[in-house]
C-alpha cells in the first residue's frame, strides 16, 4: 500500500509498504484526510526529538525505528472489524485519537493518559499512520463522528487540544478570555469558548490570521497588539475589571507577559503552547500581587467525544479553519514548505492519498 514514511530531517518518502493485518480487538481504517501539524513541521526541518523515535532507538511502546508513516490528525472509513469489537460497522465515519500509552504508569492510572511516562504517537512514533491507504488501530482509540464531513473530521484531534486546555482552565459561562496567537491551536481555542459562552478576545499580529479570526466568526473583538493597546481594549470590554482568562497561544514571552498584564483580579493564564526558550516572570508582579494562576495543559485525555459532540451540534464550525487540499505526491512541497513560506495565510493543510 501506498504510505508517506519520515526518514529523518528534511526527508519523507512516498513509498510502498506491506498492508497492516486486522487483529482481534482492532479496526482496520482507510484513512481520508490528514491534517499537518506543527509536531510535524519540526520533526521536518528540525530531526527525530521524542516522541519519534531514531534510526538507532526504538520507541518503548511501538518498538519501531525510523523510519515511521507519518500522520496523526486524520479522518477515515472503517473497512474491517476484528473479533471482539463492538459499537462501530464498516462504513463508519471515524477519527482516531493517536495516542500509544503503556496504562500502567501513575499518570495512566489516574486517568491523565495524556501524561503517560512512556507517551507515543501513531503517525509519530509508529504503528502506522495517516499519511497511509489502510491503518489498524486499537478499538479504543476510533471514535465515531456520524455526519460531519470528514475533511472537517480531521481537524477532531486538534480540537481535541483545544478543548482540553478551555477545560482544564476552568472556563464558564460569561467569562471573558483573551487569547494570544491566532494560529490553527489559537483559533480553535477561540472556537471553543465561544462554543462554551465566553466572551473572547483575539490578539495577534498577523493581519492574515487576524482577518481569519474575524471571518471564522471565534471572536468578539480580534486586536493588533503591536499598534494597538490591549490593555485598553480588555479594559472596555470588561468594565474595566479584565480578563477572567487567558491563553497562551502563541509560544512566545512577550505574548505571555502582555496576557499577564490584562488579566483581572484572580484572573488565569493558561499555556497551551510549546516553548522552545525558557521566559522569565517576575513572581511578585505578575502572579501574586494580583492572586493571578498560572496553568498548562497538552494534549487531551478524554476528550475526543466530547470535541466530536460540539462540531455535529453545530457549536463549532471547522470548516474556516480548512485552508489547502493536497495529495501525499505534493507533501513536501505543497505541504512542509508552504506552511513555512505562507504561514500567515494558511491555518491547517489537509492531505490525502489520491
Amino acid at each position: 500500500m501506498k504510505t508517506a514514511r519520515y526518514y529523518g530531517k528534511e526527508d519523507i518518502r512516498v513509498e510502498e509498504v506491506e498492508e497492516p493485518q486486522l487483529r482481534a480487538g482492532t479496526v482496520k481504517i482507510a484513512p481520508a484526510f490528514n491534517g499537518i501539524c506543527g509536531s510535524d513541521l519540526h520533526l521536518f526541518h528540525d530531526g527525530p526529538m521524542p516522541p519519534a523515535p531514531t534510526s538507532d532507538a526504538a520507541h518503548p511502546l511501538s518498538g519501531e525505528t525510523l523510519p515511521v508513516v507519518l500522520g496523526h490528525e486524520f479522518s477515515g472509513v472503517v473497512e474491517e472489524i476484528g473479533e471482539g469489537v463492538e459499537g462501530l460497522k464498516v462504513g463508519d465515519s471515524v477519527v482516531v485519537e493517536p495516542l500509544m500509552v503503556d496504562g500502567t504508569c501513575p499518570a495512566c492510572k489516574a486517568g491523565k493518559y495524556n501524561l503517560c511516562e512512556q507517551m507515543g504517537f501513531i503517525g509519530i512514533s509508529g504503528l502506522g499512520g495517516g499519511l497511509s491507504e489502510h491503518i489498524v488501530v486499537e478499538k479504543r482509540w476510533v471514535h465515531p463522528v456520524g455526519d460531519i464531513p470528514l475533511d472537517q473530521a480531521a481537524m477532531i484531534e486538534p480540537l481535541a487540544v483545544a478543548l482540553h486546555a478551555v477545560k482544564h482552565a476552568g472556563a464558564t459561562e460569561g467569562q471573558l478570555a483573551v487569547v494570544g496567537g491566532a494560529g490553527p491551536i489559537g483559533l480553535l481555542v477561540a472556537a471553543v469558548l465561544r462554543a462554551k459562552g465566553v466572551k473572547t478576545i483575539v490578539s495577534e499580529v498577523s493581519a492574515a490570521r487576524r482577518a481569519k479570526a474575524d471571518s471564522s466568526g471565534v471572536a468578539d473583538a480580534v486586536v493588533d497588539p503591536s499598534t494597538e493597546d490591549l490593555g485598553s481594549v480588555v479594559a472596555e470590554h470588561s468594565g474595566g475589571a479584565g480578563a477572567d482568562l487567558a491563553f497562551d497561544a502563541a509560544g512566545v514571552g512577550v505574548v505571555v507577559h502582555q496576557l499577564l498584564e490584562v488579566l483581572g483580579a484572580g484572573g488565569r493564564l493558561e499555556v497551551v503552547a510549546i516553548h522552545t526558550k525558557p521566559v522569565e516572570i517576575n513572581i511578585a508582579a505578575e502572579l501574586t500581587f494580583g492572586d493571578h494562576v498560572l496553568g498548562s495543559s497538552i494534549g487531551y485525555a478524554n476528550d475526543h467525544p466530547e470535541a466530536i459532540e460540539l462540531v455535529r451540534s453545530g457549536k463549532v464550525n471547522l470548516a474556516p479553519f480548512i485552508t489547502s487540499k493536497i495529495i501525499v505526491d505534493d507533501l513536501v512541497e505543497q505541504g512542509f514548505e508552504r506552511l513555512i513560506t505562507n504561514k500567515d495565510n494558511e491555518v491547517k493543510i489537509l492531505v490525502s492519498m489520491r
